[in-house]
């Protein structure tokens, strides 16, 4: 089974975490942790918690601080002129889902898992190998929310791209980048559950979503008021449509009703972070929390919504979807009285640098492969931070609209890059939807923000060398597939865990930061009445900036333990660092297999032992993986029809006990005709292991190559995994089935 990161941290409320020690038998204990002090000194003691509030295509130019004469934001007003407020602050995109990988991850969209949005073709998943930032201060014992929009798929518990998979140990909303368009939604998500909002069966507008993203936000505040934390605080305002219970404050304005519900749910955004404001100040802790008020990208001219009437963009040119300033400089306050210096910034700023920056403070180690560089320097009143060499932008964006059409000269569908470096900025488009283009063919611009920030006057041919520059750094700013340092824990588990047979599993603690580690130790537990002896050294003295410390035992499951049941297994990795004690959880699942077929089977009447899929769930019988299992159409290839099989998304990975019993295995592999009608874009490659042993691989599946007929000598495998990959980085297309996938025993 491939090895699963994640960082699932028990609750804790100390900052000072405890070493964890290792007994003969490897399972954890852990000395007694140093309690976080109370609030009345928490402010010369504790570390800042922070609340990072991220509204929803909220334009530069709609707070009042930033210019905006129409719409009233008192309180956001009040915060920028009481902190510090950024002009030159930057989305790493023009649309939702890359800005807020690249703000989690600290990573441009030149290197980011996501980079664009799911409608896009983009993939819309983070991976195991996405470290967020909270993941980074999770470690330290910070506690971690997100409470509102996360905007990656698939939606489902259990996954990688799940908030509580990536570092937020509550999560309370919209998991869907789509589901989070609608503002009275029939269910929203707590944590790996979908929990039902009744008043809103049936199209019925009764609870207002945001709302409870605010009753949830401050509840949190108030339950975690003696304990560092993170709150992520990510409402859907003020994205289309223009939904809003109340927009009487402009009921006298000659206004479109959309244009009256948008200023209303930018003043509902500034309400909100007021009230946020206010819950901290209540319980004492405006001198312990520092809090970051920005937007994903430009403002949008979606619904009705006329961006022009609120001179939503500023001074700027460009709107949601633009490369641009308009489309991705934001509005940024950072605020917190004592902690945050009052005044303004004009470094340039991207909110790559949010991860690096929490980092910093918390005094939590970061990886070293992300491309933010820490402004705690900036924000606290020292030395001035470190600038960016350059900043980058990347756009594959298929959504049109017409303003942003218009700002793009016709090329809102083209491929897209900019950079900026110093006061230079050049943005580039493709005339094919192809980033392997010769520079000759693309279409290239540049502007000199320091003399013209609206992007107004063309300089490329007055100054081509510079224009050259610029395009040799978006080049190199690139990367196909990015690999990351390890950072943190991993582990390794095997195929299904039989009863009574021992079986070994392997945990490694990464030092992926700049700095050195002492006391590292490893530790693993598992379940109760599991054997689980150490067979290799658990702890090292030191643990060099780039090195790892790898452990082993052995396990062994009772053999009375339940068949057909998942089992939980977490290695935890603890250290020494500069700033502290740390600790990273990795946790991974093993399951005890069913019995194995004893008559002629097709794989979907089969309980599987673990199936995992890229988006939606595994289907049987069906070739839609949108809802519960089952809910598509009949498998078909070419229009032919099969009663019998399994639907995935790549990449998707389904393993089956076999017990040595079956003989042959045969099937139909290819794009089916689901995803053949979306788009002719879909490509995957099949293929089929034996116990980890490579049986197949097919040549790359398309709906024009159809699919590819399987038919494998299976005798003695116990384990059968058909996994599918994605074969061009279009995920978004690559609905896959395996059509009457059967095996054979007799």
């Amino acid at each position: 089974m491939p090895s699963r990161r994640t960082f699932l941290a028990g609750s804790t409320a100390a900052l000072g975490l405890a070493a964890v020690t290792t007994t003969a038998a490897g399972s954890a204990l852990a000395a007694p942790s140093v309690t976080a002090p109370d609030a009345a000194e928490a402010s010369d003691t504790r570390p800042p918690s922070f609340v990072i509030v991220l509204a929803d295509d909220l334009g530069y130019g709609e707070l009042g601080a930033y210019g905006q004469k129409l719409i009233t934001t008192s309180r956001l007003d009040r915060l920028a002129a009481e902190g510090l407020r950024f002009t030159d602050a930057y989305s790493t995109a023009a649309v939702c889902a890359p800005s807020r990988c690249s703000l989690l991850t600290g990573l441009h969209t030149g290197h980011s898992t996501v980079r664009a949005n799911p409608s896009s073709g983009g993939q819309g998943s983070l991976t195991a190998d996405d470290t967020t930032f909270a993941e980074v201060l999770r470690a330290r014992g910070y506690r971690t929310a997100v409470i509102g929009k996360w905007g990656f798929g698939p939606e489902a518990a259990g996954q990688d791209s799940h908030p509580t998979a990536r570092g937020f140990e509550e999560f309370y909303g919209y998991i869907d980048h789509g589901h989070a368009h609608q503002y009275y939604p029939a269910y929203l998500w707590h944590n790996d559950v979908k929990e039902p909002l009744p008043a809103n069966a049936d199209g019925v507008k009764a609870v207002y979503a945001p709302d409870l993203l605010e009753q949830r936000a401050l509840e949190y505040i108030g339950d975690h008021a003696s304990e560092p934390f993170l709150l992520l605080l990510t409402p859907n305002v003020p994205h289309a449509p223009s939904d809003i219970p109340d927009s009487s404050a402009y009921a006298d304005r000659t206004w479109t009703a959309a244009n009256k519900g948008h200023a209303a749910q930018v003043g509902y955004f500034d309400s909100l972070v007021g009230k946020v404001v206010d819950r901290l100040r209540e319980l004492g802790l405006e001198q312990d929390t520092i809090v970051l008020v920005t937007s994903d990208n430009g403002p949008h001219e979606e619904g009705g919504v006329n961006p022009d009437l609120f001179d939503a963009n500023g001074p700027l040119r460009g709107y949601k979807r633009n490369l641009y300033e308009g489309g991705v400089r934001v509005p940024l306050i950072a605020w917190g009285p004592g902690r945050v210096r009052q005044g303004t910034s004009d470094r340039p700023t991207p909110l790559t640098d949010v991860l690096p920056t929490l980092a910093e403070l918390a005094g939590a180690p970061s990886p070293t492969d992300v491309d933010g560089l820490s402004a705690a320097s900036l924000l606290v009143g020292g030395a001035d931070a470190a600038r960016h060499g350059h900043l980058y932008w990347f756009r594959d964006e298929r959504g049109v609209t017409s303003r942003a059409n218009t700002q793009d000269g016709g090329r809102a569908t083209w491929l897209a890059e900019a950079v900026r470096r110093d006061n230079w900025k050049a943005v580039r488009f493709a005339p094919e939807r192809d980033r392997t283009l010769p520079d000759e063919q693309w279409q290239v611009e540049l502007y000199d923000l320091a003399t013209d920030p609206g992007e107004t006057g063309n300089l490329v041919d007055r100054h081509p060398a510079k224009a050259a520059e610029l395009v040799a750094l978006m080049r190199s700013s690139w990367k196909d597939t990015y690999p990351r340092i390890p950072f943190g824990a991993d582990v390794t588990l095997p195929g299904p865990a039989v009863p009574g047979q021992a079986f070994t599993v392997t945990a490694t603690l990464h030092n992926g930061s700049t700095r050195p580690w002492t006391a590292a130790a490893l530790a693993l537990r598992a379940p109760g009445g599991w054997s689980v002896t150490a067979t290799s050294s658990t702890t090292a003295d030191q643990l060099a900036a780039g090195g790892r410390l790898t452990a082993s035992w052995q396990i062994t499951p009772p053999a009375s333990t339940s068949p057909a049941t998942r089992w939980t297994l977490t290695a935890e990795g603890s250290a020494l660092t500069p700033g502290g004690p740390v600790r990273y959880p990795a946790t991974g699942t093993v399951t005890t297999p069913p019995p194995a077929p004893i008559r002629d089977a097709y794989l979907s009447d089969l309980t599987w032992i673990s199936a995992t899929n890229g988006w939606g769930p595994v289907e049987r019988d069906a070739s839609n993986g949108k809802n519960a299992a089952g809910d598509g159409p009949l498998i078909s290839f070419g229009g032919t029809t099969y009663p019998k099989g399994l639907g995935v998304h790549a990449s998707s990975d389904i393993a089956f006990h076999l017990g040595g019993a079956a003989r042959r295995f045969t099937s139909l592999v290819g794009i089916d005709d689901f995803s053949a009608r979306q788009s002719s874009l879909g490509a995957t490659r099949a293929k089929v292991y034996g116990d980890d042993r490579l049986l197949l691989t097919t040549s790359t599946l398309t709906a024009a190559t159809g699919p590819v007929q399987v038919d494998l000598d299976v005798r003695g495998v116990r384990v059968l995994r058909l996994v599918v990959e994605d074969a061009n980085n279009r995920t978004s297309f690559d609905h896959t089935s395996w059509a009457l996938a059967r095996v054979t025993v007799d």
